[in-house]
């Protein structure tokens, strides 16, 4: 069979997503590389993999399942022995697969990435951006080596996960709503708003549980799975929203339209975490990328990536 390991790669990603575009979007390459990988893998087995349906994406034939079952067997025996190798050698593997809840993309994920090539030269590195479930669902299938997340949803075991710093929810409200004069608010008082919510799975959860004490909740005005048009929509007077993680560093800074509030009341704050399928038998390279995590927000300091109250930044390091 002609098929490379990258090609085969390819139309598994196609079968996950159902969709050559989006498969397109998600592996950063040409269309024409997809579908060169699909007509190489149905020569070989002499049958269709996927069906195309006009305007609906594809949909996996019968023998598609059988190829690309055998197919992740295949890649998670691959990505086993480039670990097993870069392990071995004490360095990085040839290709660097990493997954980060979605909006850490746009916040502190090529800094990290950036200190990691600075440290062992170039590679091909593979970042997958989802929502938590993805994220668990990529590290229990071998896909990726490490997560970067918030301890959200169902618990990790303990001795895969490296707490890094606690990261408290704060508003995010318009320049021209009252309460951004104030030093900061109260869930009561944000109520009685619309609300723009990052809507993802588990996160939405989360994010609407801050108003469980009280009796009424915030009416949503907008839904959302991107961290950018959260920021935009509560710029354009849509209402406020409830965040974590504020831009640093590289990331794109706050436009003049929104101002960012920390919250007088006191409930859970979620912890940003790094998740790995290796344990207490880490290899060097993820060490590496963990420390350089630690590194980033400690350099950051509780004012460089949490919107807090004073008494509280002295504890967000305590995980």
């Amino acid at each position: 069979m002609n098929l490379t390991i990258r090609q085969t790669r390819y139309v598994c990603e196609v079968a996950r997503l159902g969709s050559i575009q989006a498969a397109t979007a998600t592996l950063h390459i040409s269309q024409s590389s997809i579908l060169a990988a699909i007509a190489i893998a149905e020569d070989a087995l002499g049958a269709r993999i996927f069906d195309r349906r006009p305007a609906r994406g594809v949909q996996i034939t019968p023998a598609g399942e059988r190829f690309v079952t055998a197919a992740r067997r295949m890649l998670a025996a691959n990505t086993e022995f480039e670990r097993e190798v870069g392990g071995l050698a004490g360095g990085s593997p040839q290709v660097l697969r990493i997954a980060c809840f979605e909006p850490f993309g746009s916040l502190f994920i090529a800094e990290v990435l950036r200190k990691y090539v600075d440290a062992f030269g170039a590679v091909e590195i593979v970042l997958l951006e989802g929502d938590q479930v993805q994220l668990r669902e990529w590290l229990a299938n071998g896909s990726v080596d490490l997560i970067l997340t918030y301890d959200i949803g169902p618990a990790l075991d303990h001795e895969y996960v490296t707490r890094i710093c606690k990261v408290p929810a704060h508003a995010v409200l318009s320049w021209k709503d009252p309460l951004a004069r104030k030093k900061a608010v109260s869930i009561a008082e944000l109520s009685l708003r619309p609300m723009v919510l990052l809507d993802l799975p588990q996160t939405s959860t989360y994010l609407l549980t801050v108003f469980d004490m009280l009796a009424t909740k915030p009416q949503i005005s907008l839904r959302t799975r991107s961290y950018e048009t959260v920021r935009a929509a509560v710029s354009a007077g849509f209402g406020f929203s409830i965040l974590n993680m504020k831009p640093s560093g590289h990331s794109a800074a706050d436009g003049p339209g929104i101002v960012r509030k920390p919250l007088t009341d006191v409930f859970y704050a979620p912890t940003l975490i790094a998740a790995d399928i290796y344990g207490p038998n880490k290899p060097a390279f993820v060490v590496a990328m963990i420390e350089f995590v630690k590194a980033l927000f400690a350099k950051l300091g509780p004012k460089g990536f949490a919107v807090t109250t004073a008494d509280r930044e002295r504890t967000l390091f305590d995980v």
